[in-house]
């Protein structure tokens, strides 16, 4: 009996002034939707921007210097496999039209180094991406150098070896272009061995 007249004392009464029972609850129920929508992730505006089309192009288009320049690499490799350099038939033309340009190799590395890397008016993601396939075409130089200074002739273990290097840095320049352009067409960053580091502290 004691514990009925002290839940019936607890309870509160119904008046105009007070037409809920339990005010209390109402705040509580208030609170806790607060609570539920701050812990909802809220999604910006920068992850549902992708990498613009413009700087897609760009970088993909950078990667083709390098590209080019390393296709004299390649002979020793179309010598012992013909039926490879059929693939690269297709590029022919662009290669031709490459080559009758005087000094365009030159051309388009000050053209892509001082006018894409060097202008801050282009995004990081396209300076990143034109500066290292600028390190790549330097590096491309190297191999040339050292055969003009070693030369090794046209027989004997000398000129195995520079056919070896020369296919190895050919296989590893079209890894780099394939690796680059796919990336850069996704809008992804591409990191390519022994180039990206440097291209990082240029840019």
């Amino acid at each position: 009996m004691a514990s009925l007249c002290y839940s019936l004392h607890l309870t509160p009464k119904l008046s105009p002034l007070n037409p809920k029972p339990f005010p209390n609850l109402t705040f509580l129920n208030q609170s806790k939707s607060k609570v539920r929508l701050a812990r909802r992730p809220t999604i910006t505006r920068m992850s549902l921007n992708p990498t613009p089309a413009t700087d897609r192009l760009i970088s993909t288009a950078a990667y083709t210097l390098p590209f080019f320049n390393s296709l004299q690499y390649g002979r020793y490799l179309f010598i012992q496999y013909p039926r490879l350099g059929t693939l690269f038939d297709p590029l022919v033309p662009l290669l031709s039209l490459y080559k009758s340009v005087p000094y365009a190799s030159f051309v388009a590395f000050f053209a892509l180094y001082l006018g894409v890397v060097r202008n801050p008016s282009f995004s990081h993601y396209v300076r990143f991406n034109s500066m290292q396939a600028v390190t790549l075409d330097v590096l491309l130089v190297v191999p040339l150098l050292l055969t003009r200074i070693l030369n090794p002739g046209r027989a004997g273990w000398g000129y195995r070896v520079m056919a070896w290097g020369h296919t190895g840095v050919f296989v590893f320049s079209c890894l780099c272009f394939v690796y680059g352009v796919v990336w850069s067409i996704l809008g992804r960053t591409p990191y390519l061995p022994f180039v990206a580091d440097a291209a990082g502290r240029q840019v």
